[in-house]
């Protein structure tokens, strides 16, 4: 299994970069989690999105969502339709906008299998329905938190992945309850709760050096990176 970070910033991007997206490579298939802004570029480079067994979306605020409306573009073009999944719950206009020759879109069934890999998914605490995924193909795990503040549970739905790729885009000083996503060490003391092997901290401020976030999680997790837009990461 690689992941693919096809974008990381939180809630726009930096110049030349893109919002939260992510492909993840399985035994010659692949799958997209969320499609923020500019991943569909960026994901023409790595994948032929015609080709994708399917497309997860944690939510669907614009910073994890907007490139799926020119990706409907293309898919159109081609005459393929994909299987979008999504907080079964979520029946916003965004999501109206969604429904298309270009996309079925569906609601998480309790089990999902594509590319190869065993997918469950975890209500998480953010505005809108919201849901951290997890993937394994029975020896490696990957899970990723969504956008989401402390919630409880969600170290038991991490439990032992080798990868976590986490939201953290405060720092501790500027965090509180009330915020809709999680500090850097937030997600450090996640990663440890959840005996994770591994932490990646994504949803990244570009108000903020990757380093700075990078080194509060690291703090109370050593094995904690803050992802750059390109990074491959293999399980």
């Amino acid at each position: 299994m690689k992941l693919h970070i096809l974008g990381c910033h939180g809630p726009f991007p930096g110049a030349e970069g893109a919002t939260s997206g992510y492909l993840i490579e399985h035994k010659g298939q692949a799958i997209l989690m969320d499609c923020g802004s500019g991943v569909l570029g960026r994901l023409m480079k790595k994948w032929d999105p015609k080709e994708l067994s399917g497309i997860v979306m944690s939510h669907l605020h614009f910073d994890h969502a907007c490139d799926l409306l020119v990706l409907r573009y293309y898919l159109e073009k081609m005459g393929k339709q994909i299987k979008v999944y999504v907080p079964g719950e979520d029946q916003s206009p965004f999501r109206a906008l969604l429904e298309s020759s270009a996309f079925e879109v569906l609601p998480y069934p309790e089990k999902l299998t594509l590319a190869g890999l065993d997918i469950t998914s975890f209500p998480v605490r953010h505005p809108v329905p919201c849901r951290a995924i997890r993937f394994t193909d029975g020896e490696k795990t990957l899970v990723f938190t969504g956008d989401t503040n402390n919630c409880d549970g969600l170290s038991d739905f991490a439990k032992g992945a080798n990868v976590l790729l986490a939201d953290g885009a405060f720092l501790e000083s500027e965090w509180n309850e009330k915020l809709p996503h999680m500090s850097a060490a937030g997600t450090a003391r996640l990663a440890v709760e959840a005996k994770a092997e591994r932490l990646y901290v994504t949803h990244l401020p570009i108000h903020h050096a990757p380093e700075t976030l990078e080194n509060e999680a690291k703090a109370i997790f050593p094995h904690a990176q803050a992802v750059k837009p390109g990074m491959v990461i293999s399980l």
